[in-house]
């Protein structure tokens, strides 16, 4: 099945799925359950204090996880991706189980998560948002944090990029609202297609399709112009109002730390479609999940730059611990010394918000960090293999850097041997291991 419940049931066949059958609440204990199973398995929450419904987390918590979603291997990810981007299909439109339940609830009618001690209140994290352009041109999906205000209002934080642009169309036109969905409880490949840095114009509805073969059908709100995944487990519908401001923040966002508050735009919900049995979905800020789903759709640009620079490159990984984010590491075969500087340079280009990049030969795994971690060690100069860039552009999610302008420093670190150095000197050294050790050696590792 291409939603989400089919992708839950083949997770707890294959032993990635925890039931927890006591009593929780969604006001820290999921959140707190959810942060000690993080990069794990997923959580199936059954019994949620004051709600009929379900809780589910971590759905996309690991890389393989993820690559099974798509049935695609880690060398097949970026192609993949590249092509669903490149050649998106046009969804169906139709009913579906979604509208098993249509009304017009408040907010406080679902189990909304308040994550950390000092959040201003329950926030939605796993909730992607469809909209389009005043004469229905443009359609974009997108992610997006949104604080509940009260029952009918919540905060939603816009960045400069596909929905901010339409939000000023709508402004341009004279509208005072956009109509708008906010989707729940989808696949992974929606969810990693929401993510994706796709060009403005490209529906990321479509380009989800193009991942799941065809298998992705759309149907109409019931309250409001827009569309949302026929087999989402809920879907609030919404007015996106274009002439009202709310404090929105401070969130903990990828960083683990706190970002800022903010004067955002306020989104009014006016009604909501769901399964009769919906699971909510929920996704802990800046865990495991949550830098993943960021960072991957932006390894697949950065590869794409550094091929045209280098053509062999062994593997792109934005780091959990760069929070899918700030850090990335690749890994290429150079053939001339210039070469690691135009890659990093490429990298920067890439993805703009990137903090620190770390370049390595094609013989180091960039998904080690042990391995990448050596390189530095006995490959790099911090006299000649540094490459900083002062008073630049970098994400607002640096707490070290100016949020408000958004400006610090980039640093580029070349752990790449120097080609006019022995190779042999380069290596590291290995046992030989004879046929009768490799016999013993898989015989003990299996614990036969």
């Amino acid at each position: 099945m291409r939603d989400l419940r089919g992708f839950m049931e083949e997770l707890e066949a294959g032993g990635e799925l925890v039931r927890v059958e006591e009593p929780v609440s969604p006001r820290y204990e999921i959140p707190a359950i959810l942060r000690r199973f993080d990069g794990g398995r997923a959580v199936l929450f059954e019994d949620v204090e004051g709600y009929d419904a379900m809780v589910v987390g971590g759905v996309c918590g690991t890389r393989n996880r993820i690559l099974g979603a798509l049935g695609v291997s880690a060398g097949d990810l970026y192609g993949r991706l590249l092509d669903a981007v490149r050649n998106p299909t046009p969804c169906e439109v139709g009913d579906g189980p979604v509208k098993e339940v249509v009304d017009e609830p408040g907010l406080g009618d679902f189990p909304i998560l308040t994550h950390f001690g000092a959040d201003p209140g329950p926030y939605i994290t796993s909730g992607i948002l469809y909209a389009r352009s005043p004469d229905g041109s443009v359609e974009n999906v997108s992610f997006h944090r949104l604080l509940v205000l009260d029952g009918k209002n919540m905060g939603i934080r816009i960045v400069p990029r596909h929905l901010y642009r339409l939000k000023q169309m709508a402004q341009e036109a004279g509208l005072k609202s956009m109509e708008v969905s906010i989707s729940l409880g989808l696949h992974p490949a929606v969810l990693l297609a929401a993510s994706s840095p796709a060009p403005f114009g490209i529906c990321e509805f479509k380009v989800a399709n193009t991942l799941l073969g065809g298998g992705l059908r759309l149907t109409e709100c019931e309250h409001v112009d827009a569309l949302a995944p026929a087999d989402a487990e809920l879907v609030l519908e919404g007015r996106l109002r274009l002439d009202e401001e709310a404090a929105e923040g401070p969130f903990v966002d990828q960083s683990g730390t706190y970002d800022i508050e903010r004067r955002q735009p306020v989104v009014e919900l006016v009604g909501a479609m769901r399964r009769e049995d919906y699971v909510y979905q929920a996704l802990l800020p800046s865990g495991a999940e949550h830098r993943l789903l960021m960072g991957m759709p932006r390894e697949v640009r950065i590869w794409e730059y550094v091929r045209n620079i280098a053509p062999t490159v062994r593997g792109v990984n934005m780091t959990l611990g760069g929070m899918g984010w700030l850090h990335c590491v690749v890994s290429f075969e150079k053939f001339r010394e210039g070469d690691t500087k135009n890659v990093l340079m490429a990298i920067f280009a890439a993805h703009p918000s990137l903090k620190h990049a770390v370049v390595v030969d094609s013989d180091i795994d960039p998904f080690d960090m042990e391995q990448v971690e050596w390189a530095i060690a006995t490959r790099f100069r911090g006299d000649e293999d540094l490459l900083v860039v002062p008073k630049v552009r970098v994400s607002s999610l640096d707490p070290a850097s100016d949020q408000e302008k958004e400006l610090g420093c980039k640093v580029g670190v070349d752990a790449t041997r120097p080609l006019s150095k022995p190779a042999e000197g380069f290596k590291r050294a290995e046992i030989p291991a004879s046929d009768r050790v490799k016999r013993l050696l898989e015989k003990y590792a299996s614990g036969s």
